[in-house]
């Protein structure tokens, strides 16, 4: 008796049973609860970051380098239409017909025998000459008249 009186002694102190009506329930008695975080789950956590860090500085230059050769891809397109249109008007240039008429337009050429005329319609502005200060003049003009009103008697 003395053994069965220590066995219910044992497990009422430890309270792993108790019975409540038709229904037993079980308790069974806990040790020290244990971490979430385990050996595997840290050295897991450990390898992850490792890898983070790892591929950082790799993905910033890839990414880097996609956006310079996306750049330097546009540069080219704009090259390449630059050199079409130079090659349009080379071969625009090689028309001499092409080249009178630009001569006669800008450069007002005539031909032989061809009289030009300049007609003033009086619709432009007239431009008048501002006023030079010493800075818009030519510096031997600042010294001419330095040297000018030196000569003059005051």
């Amino acid at each position: 008796m003395a053994a069965e009186r220590s066995t219910a002694t044992r497990l009422r102190a430890l309270g792993s049973v108790l019975v409540q009506g038709p229904t037993a329930r079980v308790y069974r008695a806990r040790g020290p609860r244990r971490s979430r975080l385990t050996g595997r789950a840290a050295l897991l956590a450990l390898v992850v970051c490792s890898l983070v860090v790892a591929l950082a500085y790799p993905m910033r230059q890839w990414v880097t380098q996609r956006s310079d050769i996306a750049d330097q891809r546009r540069q080219s397109e704009r090259a390449r239409e630059q050199v079409k249109r130079l090659e349009d008007e080379k071969a625009r240039l090689e028309d001499p017909a092409y080249v009178e008429q630009q001569a006669r337009e800008h450069l007002h050429y005539l031909r032989p025998g061809e009289t030009g005329y300049s007609v003033v319609d009086g619709s432009g502005t007239a431009r008048r000459p501002r006023d030079q200060g010493a800075a818009d003049r030519p510096w031997y003009s600042n010294l001419w008249d330095g040297v000018d009103a030196a000569d003059t008697p005051r």
